[in-house]
């Protein structure tokens, strides 16, 4: 079955692929469940989000975002980690999550499927976009020129710009090699690496072995400990594994960038009141700009600050996976 064929099953099935923060089992908490009456608001809350690190830590580092919502909003709020990407959309559209941090392809299908609201997107250090890397353990290969060390970490190929696109002339030499791939559901992961392979003139099927992985952390992982000699991550996903691996940034080199990508954001569902609506996106806003929200929401998605969505710039994401025969 081809990589489309599997995203279109996945997606059927996704709804029911959530796992609650709490332990208490795959469903959203008691009371979730939007009323069809907009007049009256669920008594408590579900928030989504995507496995882009390791779900056990993902866990840890959501509570203190939803206990704050819990009070601000002085009801329940529960999180949930999805099985993927597209589950988080489908729990969305199903009545299973009111509250999505999504990555921008996610916030546009919620948007265009289901009538989402999106209310807020992220800064990173000011930006509002980012790259797609691509990683090698192999620098001698895929380096026309020496790596330059930036923070500890080093890059090759003009991609120490931290803009893209950088080095794109050099992922020819991806051919033949064994790749660590998030799911097609990826807009750094699978989404624009996968395009930016196919321009080069690469058959993505049978030109590289896409080694899979689940999470942004799980791909750098692979390149570091060698079971992929080139991965695909946001950039830079090799933070959220320094903890761990203190050598990752010079073990792992970033030797290209794809075009920029709209950043990640904040989704919620059309059965919400204006009002509660409103709060949300207040609460979640004003917690964005407080140390300990900034911190909190740093180690979660390496946010900085959540600002006011602009929905028409997710349009880009959309038709770059329009061109894999993914929408």
């Amino acid at each position: 079955m081809s990589r489309t064929a599997l995203l279109r099953s996945s997606v059927a099935l996704a709804a029911v692929a959530v796992t609650a923060v709490t332990l208490s089992g795959c469903s959203a908490p008691a009371g979730s469940t939007t009323n069809t009456s907009a007049a009256k608001d669920p008594t408590s809350l579900t928030l989504a989000l995507v496995p882009s690190q390791d779900q056990a830590g993902l866990v840890d580092t959501a509570k203190p975002l939803t206990d704050m919502l819990t009070k601000a909003l002085k009801m329940p709020v529960t999180g949930v980690v999805s099985k993927d990407y597209q589950a988080a959309v489908e729990a969305m559209g199903a009545g299973q999550a009111q509250i999505g941090f999504l990555p921008s392809l996610q916030l546009w299908q919620a948007s265009d499927r289901y009538g989402a609201t999106v209310v807020l997107q992220t800064e990173r250090n000011g930006n509002i976009t980012y790259p797609a890397q691509f990683m090698t353990n192999n620098p001698d290969k895929y380096c026309t020129d020496t790596p330059v060390e930036r923070d500890g970490k080093l890059f090759c190929n003009g991609a120490d710009a931290l803009k893209g696109p950088a080095g794109l002339s050099s992922i020819k030499k991806v051919r033949g090699a064994k790749v660590a791939v998030l799911g097609p559901g990826s807009p750094a992961g699978y989404i624009y690496p996968i395009l930016a392979l196919k321009n080069a003139g690469l058959n993505t099927d049978t030109d590289i072995q896409q080694i899979p992985v689940t999470a942004n952390d799980a791909s750098v992982l692979a390149v570091y400990n060698g079971d992929a000699e080139v991965g695909f991550s946001f950039w830079d996903a090799r933070d959220i594994v320094k903890s761990d691996k203190p050598d990752v940034g010079k073990k792992v080199v970033v030797f290209a960038l794809t075009d920029e990508i709209p950043n990640d954001g904040v989704a919620l569902t059309k059965d919400l009141s204006p009002q509660l609506q409103d709060k949300i996106t207040k609460a979640l806003a004003d917690y964005s700009n407080t140390p300990d929200g900034s911190k909190v929401l740093t180690s979660i998605y390496s946010i900085t600050k959540l600002a006011p969505a602009n929905p028409k710039t997710l349009t880009v994401v959309a038709d770059a996976a329009k061109k894999l025969g993914l929408q």
